[in-house]
């Protein structure tokens, strides 16, 4: 009998129909909700410093006076200021050590809902601490933000990885990216003088904070948990397949569902892999040591350092001094763009395209830009030459490296894996982050500004390790992306090695209590 041929006309719609369904509106609220949140906060932290920082010197030193009887010296004060920078990032480093525990019994939702409660605790923190006169309120207040910021870059990606098609896995993990960027940009507008960049409204800088994360606590709990978390940690099917047709917006979802049992068949009895086990296991080698360089090239490539200098080349390049403030908006404005920019093109480019070319473009500007800012003074064209490369080095940064760090870090590991390697992303993270803050002074006094060449040497570094290393994972499930790392790992996790002898068992006559042998090791297995 012949079979019935497949009309095109099926396909064509087929394909409308999964372009419609791909971004439902549940998906959008849920990826927006999340992120405004979370990695908004951490943006905004990032920034909102910077406005108010001679008004809280002023209060430490006020402060200090009125508990101690005596003026605090200068060096005091200078040290107090960069406790209270850089202890945001070791709060960072202290959440994301919490991530495991707090996810293997909360789940991704409930995680992001209870670290709330430290967003709102360092709010209140800091807001009244100008009020109750206590200038240890503000710092212990940046620790538990930085606390806050680590729970929510590690549990955000992984949320946003686990409810989204593998089609648009890329354009929704860029939500985190985008709204980072959104983050900075109204820490950098709310701290204009004309705002709330003065010395009597500056605590309402940090209680702002408190808005975005009541939002996150009445709008999320609206919205279904993590799917694959339903699925493959809770055993709950019915739960996932409700998750799945709300996040995907349609009700036919058993090709989904089928992939995570997939998935589920392979990890059968294992447990939550801890971070140890995860650094020393062969298997996933090379999928480690990529975090760990695209986290430390993150934070090392010099984009903060470009901060320092944004300041002095516009005074260089004639702006008026008090107009500053509002020409460095511009900035935060292409960082925005570029961001954008980056999730309409990573399904089309790819991530692998985005990360090395942004790293790349990154070094030739860093390189133009030690070059304008040596010769700044021989020409009064050169200072504009050098705003130019400022805004091009941040352009760079948001169409790749700026977000598709914590896009990858849920593609290359498994469900089991997924809470350990991002502690250690999220730990590498926060550490060089803490790095960078506190050797560039000290590089910058050195080098002066022959310090971007250092940087350039990283992004360099970085992008020619990514593209001898990192394939491609775009629309692409985790099986795939790990047979490609498999050859250079040159090892296979427990689980295929045994799925390759079951193959063979069924080609072959078993042996007699061969199988109860085998099933017993499948049984006891643990990674």
């Amino acid at each position: 009998m012949k079979a019935r041929e497949k009309d095109p006309a099926d396909d064509i719609e087929n394909d409308l129909e999964k372009k419609k369904l791909d971004w439902s509106c549940s998906l959008l609220l849920a990826s927006f909700v999340g992120a405004f949140g979370s990695s908004f906060l951490y943006g905004y932290n990032l920034s909102v410093v910077n406005a108010p920082a001679q008004y809280i010197k002023a209060f430490y030193n006020e402060s200090w006076e009125r508990s101690r009887g005596h003026p605090v010296g200068s060096d005091t004060v200078t040290l107090l200021w960069s406790v209270t920078v850089s202890i945001f990032a070791l709060g960072g480093v202290v959440g994301t050590l919490m991530v495991k525990l707090i996810g293997k019994f909360l789940g991704r939702k409930y995680t992001l809902l209870v670290n709330n409660g430290f967003a709102i605790s360092a709010a209140l923190l800091m807001a009244f601490s100008l009020q109750a006169g206590a200038f240890e309120m503000l710092i212990v207040g940046r620790f538990t933000m930085g606390v806050d910021g680590g729970i929510a870059l590690s549990v955000l990606p992984m949320y946003l990885n686990e409810i989204s098609p593998k089609e648009i896995r890329g354009s929704v993990g860029q939500v985190t990216a985008i709204f980072i960027c959104i983050g900075v940009f109204t820490g950098q507008l709310l701290g204009l003088p004309e705002l709330l960049g003065k010395k009597s409204t500056w605590p309402y800088l940090f209680g702002v904070i408190v808005v975005p994360a009541f939002i996150q606590l009445v709008s999320l709990p609206f919205f279904p948990e993590s799917p694959r978390y339903l699925l493959l940690e809770k055993h709950d099917e019915t739960g996932a397949e409700k998750a799945f047709r709300t996040f995907l917006g349609k009700e036919n979802v058993s090709q989904e569902v089928a992939e995570v049992k997939e998935e589920a068949r392979e990890q059968r009895n294992i447990c939550l892999v801890s971070v140890l086990e995860l650094l020393r296991s062969p298997s996933v080698r090379w999928q480690v040591l990529t975090v760990i360089i695209t986290m430390a090239c993150y934070q090392l490539c010099g984009l903060n350092a470009i901060w320092f200098y944004t300041n002095s080349i516009f005074e260089a390049a004639g702006i008026a001094l008090e107009k500053i403030p509002y020409v460095t908006l511009s900035t935060g404005g292409i960082e925005i763009l570029a961001a954008i920019f980056s999730g309409l093109v990573i399904e089309r480019l790819g991530r692998r395209p985005l990360l090395i070319g942004g790293f790349g473009l990154m070094a030739l500007f860093f390189g133009i830009l030690t070059i304008t800012l040596t010769l700044q003074d021989h020409a009064s064209w050169i200072p504009y030459l050098s705003i130019m490369c400022i805004l091009a080095i941040i352009a760079s940064f948001c169409i790749g490296p700026g977000g598709i760090p914590f896009i990858l870090t849920g593609e290359l590991f498994r469900q089991s894996e997924r809470p350990a390697a991002f502690i250690i992303a999220g730990t590498v993270n926060w550490l060089s982050n803490f790095t960078v803050g506190f050797l560039f002074p000290f590089i910058q006094k050195s080098l002066d500004t022959y310090c971007f060449l250092v940087f350039a040497a990283i992004c360099i570094a970085g992008a020619v390790y990514f593209y001898f290393v990192l394939p491609e994972t775009k629309n692409r499930t985790n099986a795939e992306i790990r047979q490609d790392f498999a050859k250079r790992n040159k090892a296979y996790p427990p689980e295929e090695k045994i799925d390759s002898v079951l193959s063979d068992k069924i080609n072959r006559s078993p042996e007699p209590g061969s199988s109860s042998t085998l099933d017993s090791y499948t049984e006891n297995r643990i990674v």
